[in-house]
């Protein structure tokens, strides 16, 4: 029990420093979609899907690679430095190569000129810090780390309350500023300052060490960091190929409203993240105890639990939510799609709980192996669904890219490192949660009296079945 007691104390500390900068962010949402048409917001979204496929392509999986062997290796120095020159130039290089050709690469992506420059300039600035903050993490500054991340986010929150609010309320006259039109470039803006502030407050580390770059830690880095890029383009494809689809098939209106609403399952992405950030250290420290297949276990079917409360939660109160968040309504034609990828968060959540057998059996290429799967699956039911039933095609390509990931990566953990989960009650109460919540929006229209009455009856469900373990754990 002092075990998991640790456990959720470790998944606390760590989710918060991942909470604060997404619900920093996450208050964006209801001024994106107050001051940006449909069409705008569909602009921001495919601006940082490309950001994300940019961020994973240019860091070639350097970062975890970096913390593999500055770990491990004697000569820390040469392994950052190596990191980081390796980082440094590649990034150079590749903004050089794309300036040189951008107003083709712009036409090709489908972004409007300027748009596409400050992606760049923007992914650039992300990309030269990546070592510099693994730096921060592994010779463990938390503090340091988490406070320069906040201060990066809130100057992005602060610098799009005052362009898109403030200046506008007050009437506030910047010669600069032209509020005629475009206002999704002022969000861009914003960004490119963020990560500029970032890059000073980080460049005291591009100096740390010596500057020598060794050949030989360079192989052992792409080798081991080659396959994380991979799974890492596949996992961007599975969340966002269909923000990136969407426009090309419908509209730009239907894909800012889809966009919008995909927001409102932030809750359970900001609770996986959490709960990754707590576990992967927990799992990877307690592999050697006599017990630890047990604790995981444990530790699985109270996430389930937990999980198949939050999506009970949000989609009874999914109404409520959808006016503070999303607060234009003409957004609200996407809200459908809440549920199903509240479900398929929930899934991937399950998925990452699993994936800690082929890590902690060192066959880290099945995780590869998985995520590509999803992203090929994602792909070929977006591009199947979505010209017949609409945007709900996309969040049903999610949902089952998810699910079905899951069923592999458990399939396969049974056979090279079995872990005796109660997959009896950890269904039941999957299911329960699937069932009320899924009555409560879609047959009773979030009836706030029955659906009420739903999320205290799995409440009571919950308390009966696990009272002397909630005991006990209190």
């Amino acid at each position: 029990m002092n075990t998991l007691n640790n456990f959720f104390k470790d998944t606390l500390i760590y989710g918060m420093a991942t909470v604060l900068p997404r619900l920093m962010n996450f208050l964006l949402v209801p001024l994106l979609t107050v001051t940006l048409e449909n069409e705008d917001y569909s602009d921001n979204t495919v601006f940082y899907v490309y950001a994300a496929f940019f961020n994973v392509l240019l860091t070639y999986g350097m970062e975890t690679a970096f913390f593999r062997f500055f770990s491990k290796h004697q000569e820390k120095e040469k392994v950052f430095s190596t990191a980081f020159i390796s980082l440094t130039f590649t990034t150079v290089a590749f903004i050089v190569c794309v300036y040189l050709n951008s107003a083709f690469l712009a036409q090709w992506v489908n972004l409007k000129q300027d748009y596409f420059n400050l992606l760049i300039a923007v992914i650039g600035l992300d990309t030269l810090v990546v070592i510099p903050f693994a730096y921060l993490r592994a010779t463990g500054k938390p503090i340091k780390f988490s406070v320069i991340k906040i201060l990066n986010i809130a100057l992005y929150v602060g610098l799009n309350y005052f362009f898109l609010w403030f200046i506008p309320q007050t009437n506030w006259s910047l010669g600069f500023l032209d509020y005629s039109h475009d206002l999704v470039t002022y969000v861009f803006i914003a960004n490119l300052v963020a990560s500029l502030f970032t890059l000073l407050l980080l460049s005291p580390y591009f100096f740390k060490t010596k500057w020598q770059f060794d050949t030989r830690i360079f192989k052992q880095l792409i080798q081991y960091g080659w396959p994380i890029m991979v799974a890492g383009l596949a996992y961007v494809i599975n969340e966002n190929f269909d923000k990136w689809l969407i426009p090309q098939l419908l509209n730009k209106d239907i894909n800012g409203a889809y966009a919008a609403c995909y927001k409102i399952a932030v809750f359970m992405t900001i609770f996986i993240q959490g709960f990754r950030l707590g576990a992967e250290p927990f799992f990877f420290n307690h592999a050697a105890q006599k017990n630890a297949k047990q604790t995981y276990a444990v530790i699985m079917k109270y996430f389930v639990i937990l999980g198949s409360l939050m999506l009970v939660f949000v989609c009874v109160y999914l109404h409520l939510f959808k006016r503070l968040i999303v607060r234009d309504d003409s957004y609200w034609i996407a809200i459908n799609i809440v549920p199903v990828v509240l479900l398929a968060n929930l899934f991937l959540g399950i998925y990452f709980n699993l994936a800690y057998w082929y890590k902690l059996t060192d066959k880290t290429r099945y995780g590869m192996y998985f995520s590509v799967l999803g992203a090929g699956i994602t792909i070929l039911l977006n591009y199947s669904l979505i010209p017949v039933i609409g945007f709900m095609g996309g969040a049903y390509a999610t949902l089952a890219a998810y699910a079905i990931m899951v069923v592999i990566s458990y399939l396969y953990g049974r056979k090279y490192y079995h872990i005796p989960y109660d997959l009896t009650n950890i269904l039941i109460y999957l299911g329960l949660g699937i069932g009320f919540s899924f009555a409560s929006f879609y047959i009773f229209n979030s009836d706030l009296y029955i659906g009420s009455l739903l999320l205290f009856l799995f409440l009571g469900i919950i308390y009966i079945k696990e009272r002397k373990f909630i005991a006990q754990f209190l």
